[in-house]
């Protein structure tokens, strides 16, 4: 078990929980639990494969990452943790926002890698892109079967923190290892979803015309 497995592992449930809980949010049953929980742990992944030309997703060739993404889905239903998670809406932003940063940072920094890993002449302008991809697809497509709009659209400094986040890890990338800049990059993105939080930092948006 290499630490790439458990970074993916760790993403994997980290995704699943988070996509668990807007089903909740929204009075989806267990089937919408697993369905939001499983698309939002495997949903960038295999957004990523279909962009390198991996056919069948490995999603699909390796079904240890549905059956984790769909176990922990289901852990979020018994009535004792639905208390806990929902007890106070702060809990609920609470986990929500360390679920979604810790996926988000590592599917960022794994998408990367394996667009690295499928083309290793390509510019490195498409590792960052793949890497952004494969952090935020995921989270879309959940929103988008939640019937809300994308947080990458709306969300503050969501998308953008993914990219900081692949941006550190590729300039690292030949100097430091894979190994270390993969975790340099994934706690940038961490870090960054934190503050942008508790700072309330956001995208410059366009105000409405009177």
């Amino acid at each position: 078990m290499n630490m790439f497995f458990v970074m993916e592992i760790i993403g994997t449930i980290a995704f699943a929980i988070s996509g668990a809980m807007v089903a909740i949010e929204n009075k989806m049953d267990i089937f919408g639990m697993c369905t939001l929980g499983l698309t939002t742990a495997v949903g960038g992944g295999i957004i990523r494969d279909l962009i390198l030309g991996i056919n069948p997703p490995i999603a699909f060739q390796l079904p240890i990452y549905a059956t984790v993404a769909i176990i922990s889905s289901i852990a979020v239903f018994p009535a004792f943790v639905r208390r806990i998670l929902f007890a106070k809406q702060k809990i609920y932003d609470i986990t929500m926002l360390v679920t979604d940063a810790i996926g988000l940072g590592t599917f960022t920094v794994i998408g990367l890698r394996a667009g690295l890993n499928a083309f290793p002449e390509a510019h490195y302008f498409m590792a960052v892109f793949v890497g952004m991809m494969t952090g935020v697809g995921g989270g879309a497509l959940r929103d988008m079967f939640a019937d809300v709009t994308p947080e990458i659209f709306v969300k503050k400094v969501y998308a953008s923190a993914s990219m900081a986040g692949a941006l550190v890890c590729i300039a690292l990338w030949d100097f430091a290892g894979e190994g270390i800049s993969m975790v340099a990059g994934l706690t940038l993105v961490v870090i960054i979803r934190m503050l942008a939080a508790y700072f309330e930092w956001s995208l410059p948006k366009p105000k409405p015309i009177e």
